[in-house]
């Protein structure tokens, strides 16, 4: 039985991927051409996801799902984001229901 793959496995993969030769690492490549650059490609994954969800194609959905969830994640490291306060927000958030949520944030 395979062990659990988790965001954190993913986090930490992408910061040791980060540190690599942008001619040998795509991760790197994507740290090295800054953050308007990874934040594209992370709108560009996006975009297919939604895509492969408006067009019920689950299959790909899974596979955008998870090119979205690797850009967010250097998208993340460039700008010194850790996961775990992404993970917190999130817990903070569900402390209280979706809808009462969303009006405590409303001007």
């Amino acid at each position: 039985m395979m062990s659990e793959f988790t965001l954190s496995d993913l986090e930490k993969i992408v910061d040791t991927r980060s540190k690599a030769s942008p001619e040998e690492s795509w991760t790197a490549k994507l740290v090295a051409a800054g953050q308007a650059k990874a934040a594209k490609k992370l709108g560009e994954e996006a975009i297919e996801a939604v895509m492969a969800a408006v067009t019920d194609d689950r299959e790909n959905l899974a596979y955008e799902a998870a090119d979205v969830l690797y850009h967010l994640l250097v998208v993340l490291k460039i700008a010194g984001v850790p996961l775990q306060d992404v993970m917190a927000e999130l817990e903070r958030r569900t402390a209280q229901s979706g809808l009462r949520e969303k009006a405590s944030r409303q001007s």
